[in-house]
């Protein structure tokens, strides 16, 4: 499995970056204070909420130091997008604080899809996402959440062309990116871009190569607080743009399902299964590629190893959960990759009579637009094989043993 390569502009960056940081100038300081200084220079503000969240970006800070190999891009799409989202947090507490009546909306019974990625979960939220009552978090609103979406201009909001930008750069960075993972500001935005607020999420090891940090997430992380600030996010959204329902979605669910069904307990979930070492497969070539942009070098053959334990694990919650109850069978459906792929709008009039919602010939006529308009291989065909992780099939297969036999679900990659 050979990762994709630079653009030579990249690489000459990133070269000039070192020569400079061994010359001992600074570049793209990543220290909580340097980064907290920035947020508040920008904002004009100083309240962040708490100081829940120093937790989780003291982790990713030293992750980012000592494990993450950060090229010199690497270095400044960190401290970026931590500022953006330090200043987002201070622009939302403020909002807040200036609009007490934000914390009264109601987020009832919100529909959250949890299977891992490559499950079939983006265009099942993606086709959800047309019901002309539902609510989805957009990237655009998530990205630049204030001030709050409005109802009048949500379809031509200025916000859309500038987060479209700046999406525009991982494409011209990481060209075949978008075969794996279509990226656009009108699309669903998954539920890791609003925890990454309060930097507890699996967005970071996706991006950034952090065995510390992604320990201390599965492991040791409070996400109470990370929900919390979620439902806040949607609070915010929904203020004067509401909806009937919201419709969510995120893998990262899968490894914190008693904090969300805490945060949420009248959620209704949508678990999608599939094969888990093509979902493994799959998974290693998108990282390997992603975290090019931001490494000195990737190591597909690490990235396997390591996300092979992550995807285990949460597969493996996820069988616990059910058994003790966390989640309610009467608020959870599971959908089967297989089936869902043969007729996907089938599936989705399951999930609409299973959930009290009404499933109009509108809502599919919108669905079947946007499904034709955006078929799988849009972009081109997203190509990976398991060979290429280096792993023992035997022994993966050994991993995710109880989940498959719980769930019924069909092995595709054979010996």
């Amino acid at each position: 499995m050979k990762p994709a390569k630079l653009p030579a502009p990249v690489r000459a960056f990133n070269w000039g970056g070192r020569q400079l940081r061994r010359a001992g100038i600074p570049l793209a300081r990543l220290d909580e204070r340097s980064l907290l200084d920035a947020a508040r220079k920008r904002t004009g503000f100083d309240d962040f909420g708490g100081e829940t969240f120093k937790v989780g970006l003291g982790k990713l800070i030293e992750s980012w130091e000592k494990e993450a190999r950060l090229s010199t891009l690497g270095r400044f799409i960190a401290r970026t997008d931590t500022v953006d989202l330090l200043a987002s947090r201070l622009q939302i507490v403020h909002a807040f604080k200036e609009h007490p009546e934000i914390a009264m909306g109601k987020v009832a019974r919100p529909i959250v899809i949890i299977g891992m990625p490559r499950t079939g979960t983006s265009i099942l939220h993606e086709l959800m996402a047309q019901g002309p009552n539902l609510r989805t978090p957009l990237s655009w609103e998530v990205a630049r959440p204030i001030p709050p979406p409005e109802k009048e201009t949500y379809e031509t909001d200025p916000r859309i062309a500038e987060v479209d930008k700046k999406l525009a750069q991982t494409d011209r960075i990481l060209p075949h990116f978008k075969k794996m993972h279509p990226m656009g500001a009108r699309l669903p935005q998954e539920c890791v871009a609003i925890t990454s607020h309060e930097f507890a999420s699996m967005l970071f090891p996706t991006f950034y190569h952090m065995p510390g940090y992604t320990r201390w997430l599965h492991n040791e992380a409070n996400m109470a607080p990370a929900y919390a600030f979620h439902r806040r996010m949607l609070q915010l959204l929904q203020w004067h743009c509401p909806g009937e329902r919201w419709v969510l979605k995120s893998p990262g669910h899968l490894w914190s399902l008693e904090a969300l069904m805490a945060e949420y307990p009248d959620a209704c979930l949508i678990q999608t299964h599939r094969d888990p070492i093509k979902i493994l497969a799959s998974l290693v070539s998108l990282v390997s590629t992603l975290q090019l942009m931001t490494s000195r070098f990737t190591d597909p053959l690490e990235a396997a190893r390591e996300w092979s334990e992550h995807i285990a694990v949460a597969l493996d919650r996820s069988v616990t959960a059910r058994e003790k109850g966390v989640i309610p069978g009467d608020q959870v459906i599971d959908v089967q990759f297989d089936t869902f792929m043969a007729d996907p709008f089938a599936a989705i009039r399951e999930i609409y009579d299973r959930f009290g919602l009404r499933y109009t010939p509108e809502a599919e006529s919108r669905m079947r637009r946007f499904l034709a308009a955006n078929p799988d291989d849009k972009h081109g065909k997203h190509t990976y094989r398991f060979a290429d992780t280096g792993l023992d099939l035997v022994e993966e297969r050994r991993k995710v043993q109880r989940y498959q036999e719980f769930f019924g679900v069909r092995s595709e990659v054979k010996l």
